[in-house]
């Protein structure tokens, strides 16, 4: 590692002010920056010491997603070779589904940080650090055969109008994965919906049905077992199957201190008391159906634990993030069972919310200020 930081050292002037790669200062500081921890520090004002930076704490998220990603690359293999009647060994398939998962992973990561890149010379800024969870992010939420291209329109799609023209990391409204998500859901809905695009070069004659699928169109017999669902044996998302490597990284993330217990805890109350109104309403099928099934179905858990919890897009406030987080659980719900079109619906129940989450800030404030000047009011009179 001394040989790397004398390396880095001796190339940092040519980045600097009057060296000949001065214009490429940004993309120099994000390299280094994510290797050692940066060697400036504040000269007038207040500020803060603290161990952890933007760098550390995405780290940390970063980290958080792998088991839900490597099981995901499993996962990819274990349902290609299923569907054509193979039981090869572990890391067969383990490799399999690394080598359909490693070039979306690419393309996200080239195209996000270049353009990001490209901005940030722009504007003369440091480049974010945002960008290194969501290149991750974004490979982890699409079908495994979701094509290059499309990927890398959705990931353009999402840094640009998602952040960039917001002023940046730090400053977006949405979630530029679920946005990019979005994007391809709605321009090209064919490639990631439907029966055919969860399972890789499967057989024609193996069904490649999420449950979410099933249970859309009432084959609820068919649904897989809970303990399925929960450890993740179906098709899906690359990284959205296993509830329980999802909560591993929650786990993770609450030890850290980096994720947020309140939001987490509240997505999972909302779509569950959710669940219940429904099996008390009973009108159809898909109303009856379990109340816990549709924690662990789809995309339920991973949105309540990666995405909702999004420090930039959720509410800040204590008392608004429980409110927040509740409406993402029953809004995700209410979408699945009354609106066909829309099967996964915890998509567009946190961008829902994202937009509200400034205006549920707003009016916790507004509370507080209120009840403080009648404690005033009270103790003065």
């Amino acid at each position: 590692m001394k040989a790397l930081r004398n390396f880095l050292d001796k190339q940092k002037p040519h980045f600097e002010k009057g060296g000949k790669f001065e214009k490429l200062n940004s993309m120099f500081d994000s390299v280094e920056t994510l290797m050692y921890v940066p060697d400036t520090v504040t000269k007038k004002g207040a500020h803060i010491r603290d161990a952890i930076d933007m760098k550390r704490t995405m780290i940390v998220v970063f980290i958080a997603l792998l088991p839900a990603l490597f099981f995901g690359m499993w996962n990819i293999g274990y349902q290609h070779f299923l569907s054509i009647g193979e039981s090869p060994d572990f890391w067969t398939m383990f490799f399999y589904g690394f080598l359909k998962m490693l070039p979306i992973i690419i393309i996200s990561y080239g195209v996000g940080l270049g353009i990001e890149i490209l901005f940030a010379q722009i504007r003369n800024h440091e480049v974010a650090e945002g960008f290194f969870v969501t290149g991750l992010l974004i490979p982890m939420i699409v079908p495994p055969e979701t094509p290059l291209w499309q990927v890398a329109l959705a990931v353009a799609f999402a840094v640009i109008f998602g952040k960039e023209v917001f002023g940046g990391s730090g400053m977006n409204i949405l979630n530029p994965a679920l946005l990019a998500r979005a994007f391809l859901f709605f321009a090209y809905p064919s490639d990631i919906s439907g029966d055919k695009v969860w399972i890789a070069d499967k057989a024609d004659a193996f069904s490649g049905a999420t449950p979410m699928g099933d249970a859309l169109v009432g084959n609820f017999d068919n649904l897989p077992s809970v303990f399925d669902m929960f450890m993740g044996f179906i098709p899906g998302s690359n990284g959205e199957t296993s509830t329980l490597m999802i909560l591993i990284g929650a786990i993770i993330l609450l030890a850290t201190g980096i994720g947020n217990w309140r939001v987490m805890l509240t997505v999972f109350a909302g779509g569950y008391v959710m669940g219940l109104l429904f099996n008390l309403w009973g009108l159809n099928e898909y109303m009856d159906l379990p109340a816990h099934y549709h924690l662990v179905m789809g995309g339920f858990a991973f949105g309540a634990v990666f995405m909702a919890t999004d420090p930039v897009t959720a509410a800040q406030t204590k008392k608004g993030m429980y409110i927040y987080g509740f409406l993402i659980g029953m809004i995700a719900v209410l979408i699945r069972v009354f609106n066909p079109a829309y099967p996964e619906g915890v998509m567009l129940a946190i961008l829902l919310m994202n937009v509200f989450a400034p205006l549920i800030d707003h009016y916790v404030i507004e509370a507080n200020i209120k009840r403080r000047l009648k404690r005033l009011k009270a103790v003065t009179s």
